[in-house]
């Protein structure tokens, strides 16, 4: 059977280093699909108990994973990769989903998108701890920089107060930035749809007894949106995002690529204006313009791989 073009060669090596303009692509598509989560959570949430949407997705999302590994014969994932197949699963899978559903029961969605915007930072923090990247001291400076715009919106517009579910949202940040960097490292030789195939996979076993114990709980079904809500958030949020995202941080470099997450904040309060009415101010296309510099200024700064 041949397998698809998102999977490396059978030996587990690139065929050929990519274009930069293709990890940024991948990651621009990865961050378009993402950009509907909190939105989508905070739908979700009004109905539904936070763990139940946050632990419900991941299950949701495990039977196509599991469906894919099976038609493709993916093999599994050898002992170098499974550290970062497990943590992803911990971070992507299970902390953040879990994390972030938990902020939306007090944090309006674009405010807590506007927050995410830390994620590229903390992103660039654990591929420099774990994955061998060594980003300069001037990319460390303009991460920095978009990290401090992202956070001055999200104190904008929250008027000088921040509530506790952002603290919530921070633990999402730290989980979500652990859980990329660990499988984009995963993916460079095991492949980015297989690496989120196994997380989603080896997470179902440990998920389902509490879904299923919540669920039986719901005193009535949820309505039609949030059931499409909770479609979304499984099989575009935790699947096929990732076949993009993961793509694009393993050829693109972890710590470059992953600050084209910075725009995900506001590409979220731009669809949450289209999708729901919200009124988009002023200020936040100023921010956007800002955020957008940052990753332009970010794109030409050195990035070493240690040795």
């Amino acid at each position: 059977m041949t397998r698809p073009a998102f999977y490396p060669t059978s030996q587990g090596a690139p065929a050929a280093p990519a274009p930069l303009w293709e990890g940024y692509g991948y990651g621009f598509l990865g961050v378009l699909v993402f950009s509907l989560t909190l939105p989508m959570t905070r739908l979700a949430v009004g109905e539904l108990a936070p763990l139940l949407v946050g632990l419900g997705r991941a299950l949701l999302a495990a039977v196509p994973a599991v469906a894919v590994l099976w038609l493709t014969r993916a093999r599994r994932p050898n002992r170098e990769e499974w550290p970062g197949v497990i943590l992803a699963a911990l971070g992507i899978v299970v902390g953040w989903p879990l994390a972030s559903s938990l902020a939306m029961q007090s944090v309006p969605a674009a405010q807590g998108a506007v927050f995410n915007g830390l994620l590229p930072l903390s992103t660039a923090a654990f591929a420099a701890l774990r994955s061998g990247e060594r980003p300069s001291p001037a990319f460390w400076t303009w991460a920095v920089l978009g990290a401090a715009l992202v956070t001055a919106y999200a104190w904008r517009q929250s008027n000088g107060t921040l509530e506790p579910g952002y603290l919530w949202l921070l633990a999402a940040v730290l989980l979500g930035g652990m859980g990329y960097a660990e499988g984009a490292r995963a993916s460079r030789t095991l492949g980015g749809g297989r690496t989120i195939c196994w997380a989603l996979a080896i997470s179902a076993p440990v998920v389902a007894a509490p879904v299923g114990w919540m669920a039986a709980q719901q005193a009535s079904w949820p309505s039609a949106p949030v059931i499409y809500a909770c479609a979304y958030l499984a099989l575009g949020s935790m699947f096929l995002g990732f076949f993009a995202w993961y793509r694009g941080l393993a050829v693109g470099g972890i710590a470059r690529v992953g600050q084209v997450q910075l725009l995900q904040p506001f590409l979220t309060v731009v669809a949450a204006a289209m999708l729901f009415g919200e009124s988009v101010e002023p200020a936040t296309y100023f921010f956007a313009a800002a955020v957008i510099a940052v990753i332009a200024g970010g794109r030409r700064a050195i990035v070493r791989t240690k040795k």
